[in-house]
């Protein structure tokens, strides 16, 4: 099934702070390394080392540029300050930053006797091309590629041109290229299928780029917040926190927002960032599993979750089906419908939503922009249940997902997940019923276990 990572941004992320939190939790150097050598890119290389950050050991992925590529990501006094460095090379839009703060151990996969060249103004096709040549898995093909794509309809969008047209410095960049392909390798090497990242945290003020002083988040970086629903908080540090490529990551792996209510931590990664606003600059990362208690410890689990619930006339089913799928992916536990009749003998719908009680407002915004209701009633309720954990199921004509819960007598009990089942069905030619009666059939035979 893959592992689950929990990425906690409280003091952003950037696309080295990521690569460096991902190597501490294990991924292989020796495949990024290689991974990296297959580039067809020049002017860099790269070091991996261990770093102090208020008091606390941090990996630290460090992309070393040659003086044809140097972006001046090392100064904060430029990024920062008033001065402006007249003659030099300007600092891309919102690049995520290296200084040195105490490296120590040795060089990574060097680039070295090239003839370089500047390729500062690469396009979305030139990077898409430099991924596919690189030797790398498939699936780190197809994260790298998602995030350069991210990246640029996010400057399209700033920069107020198509797509085709964009060429831009921030994902033409040397150390863009490297730290997003290398991001991609570790995710795949570790085997990371599901990502939870509750929110970004964010600085304020400005910072020199490209284009000038440009306010934080920077436009790149807010685009990429807006287009993905990704949450948000602005905290008090005068500095940006979230690079483009820190935000384009986010946004390329993110698959929830909810954190399971018990889970193990399986193992913890630091990596650290380059830039100081007065706190440590680092990204947590953390392989996890979610736990269930033990069967027949409890009769169930006692919690409580809030019904969101409001009436609706005048809507089209499809403007309902819609707000459905937004009420879901953005965290909902339970929509459904209610036909019901109200006054002046109109038809409606009651839409119901069952939700956590720090989703409410951000549901409830989703049911005044999407539906045309001018209020919604809530109400928090008790209630108790199973303990429950996902488990893999193989049948013949594949593996399905299914939900696994304990009954206070001691028995398990499985449902199987309804997108598992239409996937398998749509891979293998089966039917829908035939993969379900397959599915019972096998409990009963293997596990003797109450369907």
């Amino acid at each position: 099934m893959g592992k689950t990572l929990y990425l906690e941004c409280q003091m952003g992320i950037s696309g080295d702070m990521a690569v460096a939190a991902l190597l501490d939790l294990g991924a292989d150097k020796g495949i990024l390394e290689a991974a990296l050598q297959s580039l067809p890119v020049e002017g860099f290389e790269t070091e991996i080392t261990r770093v102090k950050k208020a008091g606390l050991d941090a990996c630290d992925f460090h992309v070393k540029l040659d003086d044809a590529h140097e972006n001046h990501d090392h100064d904060m006094a430029y990024l920062h300050g008033n001065h402006s460095h007249e003659g030099d090379t300007l600092k891309p839009c919102g690049h995520h930053g290296h200084s040195h703060e105490g490296h120590e151990g040795h060089s990574h996969g060097t680039h070295e006797g090239h003839t370089h060249h500047h390729h500062g103004h690469r396009g979305l096709p030139e990077i898409l091309a430099i991924i596919e040549k690189a030797q790398i898995t498939a699936r780190a093909k197809g994260i790298a590629s998602r995030t350069f794509q991210i990246l640029a309809q996010a400057e399209s969008k700033a920069h107020g041109v198509s797509i085709e047209e964009v060429h831009f410095h921030e994902v033409g960049a040397v150390d863009s290229i490297v730290d997003i392909i290398a991001a991609a390798v570790c995710l795949d090497d570790l085997d990371i299928t599901q990502v939870i990242i509750p929110y970004l945290c964010e600085g304020k003020g400005t910072v020199r780029c490209q284009h000038g002083v440009l306010p934080i988040p920077v436009p790149a970086v807010a685009n990429i917040m807006e287009a993905f629903r990704l949450p948000v908080r602005i905290t008090e540090v005068e500095g940006e926190l979230v690079t483009p490529t820190g935000a384009a990551l986010a946004a390329a792996v993110r698959t929830s927002a909810r954190l399971p209510e018990q889970f193990y931590i399986v193992k913890t990664g630091l990596g650290a960032g380059k830039r100081s606003y007065g706190r440590p600059s680092l990204l947590r990362a953390m392989l996890i599993e979610e736990t269930v208690k033990t069967p027949g410890e409890s009769s169930g689990e006692t919690d409580a979750v809030y019904k969101l619930e409001t009436n609706i006339d005048d809507c089209t089913g499809e403007a309902l089906g819609y707000v459905m799928d937004r009420l879901m992916d953005a965290g909902a536990r339970d929509v459904h419908f209610v036909p019901v009749y109200m006054k002046k003998h109109r038809p409606a719908y009651e839409l119901v939503v069952i939700c956590d009680g720090q989703k409410m407002k951000e549901l409830e915004q989703i049911i005044f922009r999407e539906t045309t209701t001018i209020g919604i009633r809530r109400v928090k309720m008790d209630r108790t249940t199973l303990p429950r954990e996902a488990a893999v199921v193989a049948l013949q004509e594949g593996e399905i997902i299914v939900k696994k819960c304990f009954l206070p007598s001691g028995r398990v009990r499985y449902y199987p997940e309804y997108a598992s089942v239409v996937k398998l069905a749509q891979e293998s030619g089966a039917s829908f019923q035939e993969i379900m009666d397959e599915f019972k059939e096998f409990m009963f035979r293997q596990q003797g276990t109450e369907l």
